[in-house]
């Protein structure tokens, strides 16, 4: 097991540097010069153009540029944004909570809805339930997010007024964030009604983003559980007499659960691609909208430093993933 986690870990060094570079490059492939941008309608002389571009280290070639940035990403740097003048990382920090607040409730709907009813789905193939719900679970995950998200705000909270339109709760509430979670903090807040208006600024969200991987996990589900109740060690159970409810939950759904175990490991990348769309329709204070809002204004800082940060969650949740389906099945462990 101790060199199946060293294999796992030696892979994160070439990760890390290739995250690092495209998070570099991406923002400078898109036209415009921060300084100018950041100086607006008011624009800027020549001479404080030049200031501004030695201040941010802008005039210096793009390779030392990169190197400058290694060096400072190494020593736990990420740079000040150009707006805010925080640090990147502090700016982080503040908005991750509410991505992952969001990402987590709906990874959660998309687990709790998604593995049922593939594994129904599989039991009960070719029936009007299989035939359904994998047309729903097709329809879901080819519906693009900003359009599926302005039909719920329309349908939810504009004809049916059920659910609000934006933000994470409403203004009549104010407490000071103690964990940055809206749910743990509204709660531990102690005014009446600040957890149910956390939760319905909340459900609209976390369902749209959670549409995508629950479909992805209700189809993964079924196609594995199809491949092992077709296994000889599967009918061998069910030949002896074993209960249908002890075949299904303990010889099947366990075998069925390491691609299922993979595909939910994998949707947390599409999470935070999601979460971009779903919070700047939402208008939720997360890291997505954060993004949307530097690479508009050319931070470049605020974009290299959440590009990494990101892409280092989930390469670290995956990194997790293949060692939880390593304990799942040992026999990966001697073949990866």
């Amino acid at each position: 097991m101790i060199s199946y986690i060293l294999r796992k870990l030696a892979i994160l060094v070439p990760t890390f540097f290739g995250v690092t570079l495209v998070a570099f490059v991406f923002i400078r492939l898109l036209p415009g010069d921060p300084v100018m941008v950041m100086a607006g309608e008011r624009g800027m002389t020549e001479e404080r153009h030049a200031e501004m571009m030695k201040l941010y280290g802008f005039d210096k070639p793009v390779l030392e540029q990169y190197l400058i940035y290694i060096k400072d990403v190494l020593q736990g740097d990420l740079g000040k944004s150009i707006v805010t003048k925080k640090p990147v990382f502090e700016d982080f920090m503040s908005l991750f909570p509410a991505t992952v607040e969001l990402s987590l409730v709906a990874i959660t709907i998309a687990i709790l809805v998604g593995l049922p009813v593939g594994m129904i789905a599989a039991v009960k193939r070719g029936t009007p339930f299989d035939h359904v719900s994998m047309t729903a679970a097709l329809t879901g995950y080819s519906m693009p997010i900003f359009w599926w998200g302005l039909l719920c705000i329309i349908f939810f909270s504009g004809i049916l007024r059920w659910t609000p339109v934006s933000g994470r709760i409403s203004l009549l509430f104010f407490f000071e964030p103690v964990t940055g979670f809206m749910l743990i903090d509204s709660w531990l807040s102690g005014e009446e009604g600040a957890f149910a208006s956390a939760v319905s600024h909340l459900i609209l969200p976390s369902i749209v983003l959670g549409t995508i991987p629950m479909a992805i996990i209700a189809r993964q589900t079924r196609s594995a559980m199809l491949e092992v109740l077709g296994e000889d060690y599967v009918r061998t159970a069910r030949a002896k007499g074993l209960a249908p409810r002890r075949v299904i939950g303990l010889h099947t759904l366990r075998n069925a659960l390491i691609p299922v175990v993979t595909i939910i490991g994998l949707q947390v990348g599409v999470l935070f691609a999601g979460a971009i769309l779903t919070e700047t329709i939402f208008s939720w204070p997360g890291i997505g909208k954060w993004m949307v809002d530097s690479i508009s204004r050319r931070d470049y800082p605020s974009v290299q430093g959440g590009l990494l940060m990101i892409a280092s969650f989930v390469v670290v949740v995956n990194l997790f993933v293949d060692l939880l389906y390593g304990l799942i099945n040992p026999q990966i462990r001697h073949t990866k």
